[in-house]
């Protein structure tokens, strides 16, 4: 007998509840993908209302983040499916999952604070892309492993790129703070 959709969802959502609870691997990875789309309205609104007199320059590199951003968020969407996992696509499930957090507020930032912003965003997406890693490694997940990874160094060139258009080398001001107890 088969499930309606409503009752696969059901179940779904369920698993993803115990997931996020362990966590898993394809549960924190869930976390980055919802980040990306999050992140993909932040990337815009800076793209969008950066002012002053290097806002053309922040603007093209904003558009390459932008870019790179849904590269990631398709790649990872594609790699959960690969896994076996369920990737969230609703808005609800990316509200819920996403760790970074917006505000229409940030349109009104200076150049530099909304850069800083960005800064912090990739920070945070930093400390999810440990966790991930760890625990593919701890699952034996080769293939999650590996991307994360790349990922993770995606990350670490974007911030010393924005951290350079702030005067600041890649590590400055920066404190990666993770309050899980690693296992």
């Amino acid at each position: 007998m088969s499930n309606t959709p409503e009752e696969l969802f059901a179940a779904e959502q369920k698993q993803a509840e115990i997931d996020h609870h362990v966590p898993t691997a394809g549960a924190m990875v869930n976390h980055i993908l919802s980040n990306f789309t999050v992140l993909d309205a932040k990337l815009h609104q800076t793209k969008w209302y950066v002012k002053g007199l290097n806002a053309t320059a922040v603007q093209a590199i904003y558009a390459q983040l932008i870019e790179e951003n849904r590269r990631h968020l398709d790649e990872v969407g594609e790699l959960l499916l690969d896994e076996n996992e369920k990737p969230a696509s609703t808005t609800a499930e990316y509200s819920e999952y996403a760790m970074i957090g917006e505000g229409g507020k940030n349109k009104y930032f200076s150049a530099a604070e909304m850069i800083g912003t960005t800064v912090q965003d990739f920070v945070t997406q930093n400390l999810f892309v440990d966790r991930a890693i760890k625990l593919a490694e701890k699952e034996n997940r080769p293939a999650l492993r590996h991307y994360m990874e790349q990922l993770r160094g995606d990350d670490n060139h974007t911030i010393r790129v924005l951290q350079a258009l702030l005067g600041n080398n890649a590590g400055d001001g920066l404190e990666e703070e993770d309050d899980e107890d690693d296992d």
